[in-house]
């Protein structure tokens, strides 16, 4: 019934992020006080509980045709928002495999785990 989700491993987010030159759209679906604690420049923070105060603007401070990069905590709640915006019309979106967690074990250890 659900589509396939295309994911995109932290290494390659952090290679990604380094040398391409192309825009990119990051999103962050944890709560604010998850955000404070550890995160990622650039990333624009849309928490999936409060879905309700930004999902009618989704088209406006988004581009469906630009690459679009979810992250969460470990991957779940990403891959629902990416899931959701496919519904959307977005044609470019993957989720960030093992969401900050993962990219903090494997590619910047100074980002704190909880």
């Amino acid at each position: 019934m659900s589509s396939e989700i295309p994911q995109i491993s932290v290494e390659e987010l952090a290679q990604t992020r380094e040398a391409s030159s192309k825009p990119l759209q990051l999103i962050d679906v944890r709560e604010p006080q998850e955000v404070v604690i550890a995160s990622l420049d650039g990333f624009e923070n849309l928490p999936l509980s409060q879905s309700s105060h930004w999902s009618d603007q989704i088209h406006t401070r988004f581009d469906p045709e630009v690459e679009t990069l979810v992250m969460c905590h470990h991957g779940i709640r990403s891959a629902q928002m990416c899931q959701w915006l496919m519904t959307q019309g977005f044609t470019n979106v993957r989720n960030v495999a093992g969401g900050i967690d993962a990219y903090s074990l494997a590619v910047d250890t100074t980002i704190p785990r909880y």
